[in-house]
């Protein structure tokens, strides 16, 4: 058992003692409807729940400025004073300190979302050839005067912030944010004193908030600055040298501490779809872009990417450093014990576990639900959806989905072991039932064994939340019978009170001229082979051996070109395969998270050779190769090895029609009843194991 020794040590970031060096940093859970600006009770309840798992600070996303009222919440006007306090004391109760996030939108002010009276604007007005990311509207730079107004502003809202017993406040300076634009050498050309002449006029503006929000909040006011460590990939961006002088002056200013992550600047074939993440574990996919080592940590595949930056600031200055970026409790407590940091942002793994801290003091990490690395929530978020996690169901629903025992206990069986049944088979357990899992795989995890080999494990690792299934099914009592082929007799035999068919969708095999033929590899025949090899392979051991062999030709045609066939021929490209994708809509790489994942993945797969058709009616194959119909105008035939259909699942109407009747209450879940993603399976698990 793992001991956090470091982690769980109290520390201090200015006069302020927490109680462990585990933090929530600023990022917005998500968004509910809009109450005329009122925080919404929903938000209060999801920061109170992280506050209470043990978590030593909470910083409460705030509602940026320079965009317009609509989304969120309001924390401009003293009428938000008492929504405000209440979020305050509900994270102080539980002893937490309680900071609110403040910042500029900027540049980065959405098309959609421009008038009249709000416009993207920077530090320097930049043509279109100009900007770091070429799809933002150019911005109007700012007069003297103006820049001042908003140097008051964030002043007026760390006042705001400590009458409402906030007990700091966070300024993100990082991203392509406002503040961040004069950092920038890339985005700041001013020729006067918040000029890029030198550290300190860069810095200006930021100096200048930190002295306001001394003056009017004295020295028991907590202030932490989130800078880039790097702008990596961004001509005249920040450098890591230039990160450390940045620190060192906001020392001088008066920063209790310093908050470091990266800008990362893709690449992109199309210079207008060029990008840019703050998350290391996405800079790196599908493949570093261009070399980064010195420039980031690339040794996880991006996990704890930013520590070598957040280390070099940490060497320029004598306050606390602090660095976020794909961390797990096991990373983070090496970090801090090797002196790299002082504190660590646990963002995504708080999400996905608000009571890791409180697990990791009582010596229960096995209980720790594992962050998947998956996004959702970011691609969520950045949709203006309220919070949504793919492991987490209760994220941002605390209140509404408590769970309780239940009244009456009951003999259930549940029939398949994928994200489904494994939920919903858990969720029953916990609330007392008597619980019977079967599955007829070797080992649980269903669809998502499937997802960890074609995916693999570097970015997303759906091996560790199976694994924490198989400890917490185990620990609650959870009978478990695999190799097993569920039928009407044994059913009756078990004679359950609530029957769960949770086996999976139907596997859709197109009606094409030859898909019978040798050369063909179906969804459901790729699926039988998986689970024959699974006997004695585990997914690890099957991710390498694919490198050395698979019976699959050099040339591949994969018919369905969506989130299946998509992470299909990412997988048979990095095995030195020729790919064809072919999707018969318009709807390519649907289902990937449409924020960075998406474009990053289709912009990969050009570069790399890849052909992706849409509007592609397979209309026969051959023993040579496939004959298409593209667009309805005109056929094409590509001569492959092997055509391979990666098309969406099917409800398995069958599967579930078998079983009706079998018992007092009968349930179909997961895709049986209707396919979606592994975070509508395990919601849909969730859901139903805690009101049975």
């Amino acid at each position: 058992m793992p001991h956090f020794k470091k982690l769980l040590e109290p520390g201090f970031i200015g006069p302020f003692r927490l109680k462990n060096r585990i933090l929530k940093m600023g990022s917005t859970l998500g968004f509910y409807p809009w109450q005329d600006g009122h925080i919404q009770q929903e938000v209060i309840d999801a920061y109170e729940n992280l506050a209470k798992g043990g978590v030593a600070l909470v910083t409460v996303g705030a509602a940026p400025f320079g965009v317009p009222p609509g989304r969120g919440y309001l924390m401009d006007d003293d009428r938000f004073l008492p929504d405000m306090a209440r979020l305050a004391e509900a994270i102080r109760k539980h002893d937490c300190i309680a900071l609110v996030q403040a910042f500029h939108i900027g540049p980065m002010l959405p098309p959609f979302l421009r008038s009249e009276k709000l416009e993207p604007v920077a530090a320097s007005s930049l043509r279109k050839e100009e900007l770091p990311l070429p799809f933002l509207s150019p911005p109007r730079g700012l007069e003297k005067g103006e820049i001042k107004r908003i140097i008051e502003d964030f002043v007026s809202l760390a006042v705001r912030a400590k009458k409402a017993g906030f007990q700091g406040i966070e300024i993100n300076a990082a991203c392509n944010h406002f503040l961040n634009t004069f950092l920038s050498r890339a985005w700041n050309k001013r020729d006067d004193e918040y000029g890029p002449q030198n550290i300190e006029n860069r810095a200006r503006i930021l100096t200048e908030i930190l002295e306001g929000i001394r003056s009017e909040n004295g020295r028991d006011f907590l202030i932490v600055v989130l800078i880039n460590g790097a702008e990596i990939g961004l001509k005249d961006g920040i450098t890591p040298e230039e990160s450390r002088g940045i620190a060192q002056v906001l020392e001088k200013a008066g920063a209790d501490a310093i908050n470091i992550r990266a800008e990362f600047y893709f690449p992109a074939r199309d210079p207008s779809r060029k990008d840019s993440t703050h998350f290391p574990d996405v800079a790196l996919y599908p493949e570093p872009p261009f070399p980064v080592k010195g420039l980031m940590d690339e040794r996880r595949y991006g996990r704890g990417g930013w520590v070598p930056l957040a280390h070099n600031v940490k060497k320029g200055v004598s306050i606390p450093v602090i660095v976020a970026g794909r961390l797990d409790p096991l990373l983070a407590e090496e970090v801090l014990e090797k002196g790299f940091v002082d504190f660590v942002y646990l963002n995504r793994a708080l999400m996905a576990d608000p009571e890791l801290p409180k697990k990791l003091l009582e010596g229960r990490f096995e209980d720790v639900r594992p962050c998947t690395g998956c996004l959702t929530c970011f691609d969520n978020n950045e949709r203006g959806n309220p919070p949504l996690c793919q492991v987490n169901p209760t994220l941002g629903k605390e209140k509404a989905l408590e769970v309780w025992i239940a009244t009456k206990r009951k003999k259930v069986l549940v029939i398949g072991g994928g994200p489904a049944g494994m939920e919903a088979a858990r969720m029953a357990a916990l609330r007392g039932h008597q619980v019977l899992l079967c599955d007829k795989s070797p080992r649980l995890g269903g669809s998502m064994l499937l997802a960890s080999i074609v995916k693999g494990l570097e970015r997303e690792d759906h091996l560790k939340l199976i694994s924490y299934y198989e400890r917490q099914l185990k620990k609650l009592k959870v009978e478990i019978r695999l190799n097993l082929t569920v039928d009407r007799s044994f059913v009756e035999k078990v004679a359950p009170d609530v029957l769960i068919v949770a086996v999976g969708g139907a596997h859709q095999i197109p009606s094409v001229p030859g898909i019978g033929g040798k050369k063909v590899l179906t969804g459901k025949a790729l699926q039988e082979k998986l689970r024959f090899f699974l006997r004695f392979f585990g997914p690890k051991a099957l991710i390498s051996l694919s490198h050395i062999w698979m019976p699959i030709g050099k040339r591949v045609a994969i018919i369905g070109g969506q989130i299946q066939g998509c992470q299909l021929a990412e997988f048979l490209v990095k095995r030195g395969r020729k790919v064809w994708v072919l999707e018969e809509t318009t709807e390519v790489g649907k289902g990937l998270p449409e924020v960075l994942i998406k474009p990053r993945l289709l912009d990969w797969l050009e570069a790399k050779g890849v052909r992706i058709l849409s509007e592609a009616k397979v209309k026969r194959i051959h023993e040579k190769g496939v004959e298409v119909s593209i667009e309805g105008l005109r056929d094409e035939f590509i001569e492959v090895d092997t055509v391979i259909t990666a098309l969406p699942l099917l409800p398995n109407e069958r599967a579930v029609k078998e079983f009706e009747g079998l018992a007092p209450e009968v349930y179909a879940i997961g895709d049986c009843k209707e396919p979606q993603l592994i975070v509508d399976a395990i919601a849909a698990g969730f859901n139903l194991g805690r009101t049975i």
